[in-house]
């Protein structure tokens, strides 16, 4: 009886290990697979984004996901030119780009929107220093907390956005997701 038992034991063990084997490769095929469709349509590994804070409110709050467009497959449209074709995204005109501050990897993304572009030696804004180089003047859309461009404060202080610099280009919202992933962070 007690060889039947074992044997009993035995088995069960097995079979849940490979039950448990077939879930983990399941899970594993389905991330693979979220991945090359990303990479396909959005043209990045890893397309999302979660809002970290409300430099962007009202049009993206902290907690939401956004979905980035790897920039090298869109023509970004800057809120000036935006305002002339009458192109909004994010309930404002032009693009929202999503970019490395200073170009340095492993430090938060900021996620602005591109106000407009500016050439080496041009003013960064009216009566304003002159750019260094060719790149975006940045701003979040949240007019209480962010009442100036990003070159005028510390995120990217006295420099444009170099083209570079830039991951991608804002293209949907999926609000209160994000909170999951900011939960682990």
């Amino acid at each position: 009886m007690s060889n039947t038992n074992t044997q009993n034991s035995t088995q069960e063990e097995e079979s849940f290990l490979v039950s448990l084997g077939k879930d983990l490769l399941s899970v594993a095929a389905v991330l693979i697979a979220f991945m090359v469709l990303s990479k396909l349509a959005f043209g990045l590994w890893t397309p999302m984004v979660a809002v970290e804070s409300g430099s962007m409110e009202p049009h993206m709050q902290v907690g939401d996901i956004i979905f980035i467009k790897n920039i090298d497959r869109v023509d970004l449209v800057t809120n000036e030119e935006g305002e002339e074709s009458g192109y909004m995204t994010f309930g404002d005109y032009g693009d929202v780009i999503l970019y490395r501050p200073y170009g340095q990897e492993g430090i938060t993304p900021i996620i602005h929107r591109a106000m407009y572009r500016v050439e080496a030696g041009e003013p960064m804004w009216e009566n304003g220093p002159a750019a260094p180089y060719s790149g975006y003047i940045t701003k979040g859309d949240n007019p209480v907390t962010n009442k100036h461009y990003d070159q005028e404060g510390q995120i990217s202080y006295y420099v444009p956005v170099k083209d570079e610099w830039i991951i991608g280009v804002a293209r949907y919202r999926i609000p209160y997701l994000g909170y999951v992933r900011l939960l682990f962070s």
